[in-house]
């Protein structure tokens, strides 16, 4: 069962995304509960998978350690996928 903690994160990390890529309406974070925490999977657009992992994958490091600090605030674990769409 999906917490209601939950729901804000997804929503931040919705909108760190959109910032980063050139066509937003194409991304979409799915939820799925992982053990003591959420496993968010983030699919965008071909054209903009690069630019959400970054050069040698400092925006997804930057965006796992955003939810690492969350997380330890919220009591829960956060982690990522990267997916095409």
């Amino acid at each position: 069962m999906p917490d209601r903690r939950d729901v804000p994160v997804s929503k931040l990390l919705h909108n760190i995304v959109n910032a980063l890529v050139d066509l937003p309406e194409f991304v979409i974070i799915k939820n799925r509960t992982a053990e003591n925490g959420m496993a968010f999977a983030i699919e965008v657009h071909p054209d903009d998978r690069g630019k959400v992992i970054g050069k040698q994958g400092r925006n997804a490091q930057s965006l796992r350690i955003i939810l690492s600090a969350v997380g330890r605030k919220l009591h829960r674990r956060y982690s990522i996928e990267i997916d095409e769409a």
